[in-house]
């Protein structure tokens, strides 16, 4: 019999945003409060319905990475992954993944965050991802996204665009935010905030 688990990331399985973990890690503690600082606005805009998630997040994305050669940007991401990354897992939820992969479930993150900063992670433990991507133009980043952020009802379309749920009897999701529950609507059996 088919299973499959489904896990958001951030503050599921990590304790913490990685988006805002990597920036401080690419570019220092007075950058990132001085970027979030000039960019208030767009974040507050975000916050009261006036502009969306993505939109609030490519601004982010555009002041801290736009014209980055993607090169450089994934070498970056391959530090974080392994300097920063395991810090920030919670280990009831790395447990719980070991134990389902144990059981014979198919192990999928879908995230928010760029692939880029998580992928070298779900390649070690042999997890599947799902997560946003970046716009590239020329080796470079734009600061925008490719397509949709990976959040709330993009991660339903993006599964189902890529897995037949019907052919698993048991599907099982993990999330912690608002963002997630459509994605904890697919499963069989959901879990809200598991590893706190």
């Amino acid at each position: 019999m088919k299973q499959i688990a489904f896990f958001d990331f951030d503050g599921t399985v990590t304790s913490r945003d990685t988006l805002l973990e990597f920036i401080k890690h690419q570019k220092g503690d007075f950058r990132f409060y001085l970027g979030f600082l000039l960019n208030s606005p767009s974040l507050i805009a975000y916050k009261i319905g006036i502009i969306s998630n993505q939109s609030a997040k490519e601004r982010i994305l555009s002041f801290f990475f736009k014209r980055t050669p993607l090169e450089k940007f994934q070498l970056g991401c391959d530090h974080f992954s392994k300097d920063v990354l395991p810090s920030l897992i919670r280990p009831k939820a790395l447990t719980e993944i070991q134990k389902l992969k144990a059981l014979g479930f198919e192990i999928v993150i879908v995230s928010a965050s760029a692939e880029n900063w998580i992928s070298n992670w779900c390649s070690e433990f042999q997890i599947q991802l799902v997560a946003t991507r970046l716009e590239i133009s020329s080796g470079i980043l734009t600061g925008k996204i490719d397509g949709t952020n990976c959040y709330g009802n993009e991660k339903v379309r993006r599964i189902h665009e890529l897995y037949n749920l019907n052919d698993y009897p048991i599907v099982y999701a993990y999330g912690d935010t608002k963002g997630d529950k459509p994605l904890l609507g697919l499963a069989t059996h959901s879990f809200y905030k598991p590893f706190r």
